[in-house]
């Protein structure tokens, strides 16, 4: 069973440095981790459209309507770190990618009824793919590395490597998917 101090302990020993015991013992690196953790989770997370994460929904339309442009808003659920898309609930492949904007934490559309499909914020470790824990425990490596090594030399050389790590992480969570979701994926994840 991973737990976030689980995580930020890897995240140490790749940097040589000591453990800790909870995030809220009063020390440098728990203090660290404390304040990084979740940063950096969260940056991952938003990514790539981790298959781990998806969640679908059903929106209720909100009371009061857009003042100009769209016809109705709908409130992003709490949990919701990134939309992804949003459709009907039709099975007609044409009407299911509709036209949307996010504004704040609304969702503007022209559609009287919406299924949010977007990123939740999970934060079980046990509950994410073994690579997503990876990348994050890679990337929280390198966020901390100069603060706890006071090297900048090797604190690129954890980002270069945080960054492999999450490619890697991206290509094996996207070939579960069906050929034209891979394709989109590879093709956002070869821009950035």
């Amino acid at each position: 069973m991973a737990s976030i101090v689980d995580m930020c302990n890897s995240a140490l020993n790749l940097l040589g440095a000591s453990n800790i015991a909870a995030l809220t013992e009063d020390t440098k690196n728990a203090r660290l981790c404390n304040q990084r953790y979740s940063s950096v989770r969260d940056r991952v997370f938003r990514s790539h459209n981790w298959n781990c994460l998806v969640t679908r929904k059903a929106l209720a339309q909100d009371s009061a309507a857009p003042v100009v442009e769209y016809d109705y808003a709908y409130t992003l659920p709490a949990n919701c770190l990134r939309v992804i898309a949003i459709n009907n609930g039709s099975t007609d492949s044409i009407k299911t990618n509709l036209e949307y904007k996010v504004e704040g934490r609304k969702i503007l559309t022209g559609e009287s009824s919406v299924w949010l499909i977007y990123l939740a914020i999970d934060t079980d470790p046990n509950s994410y793919d073994t690579y997503l824990r990876e990348a994050i425990i890679h990337e929280l490596a390198a966020d901390l590395c100069y603060a706890i090594t006071n090297n900048s030399t090797l604190a690129s050389k954890y980002l270069q490597k945080s960054q492999e790590i999450l490619r890697e992480a991206r290509f094996i969570d996207a070939t579960e998917n069906s050929l034209t979701t891979i394709e989109s994926d590879l093709y956002t994840d070869a821009r950035l």
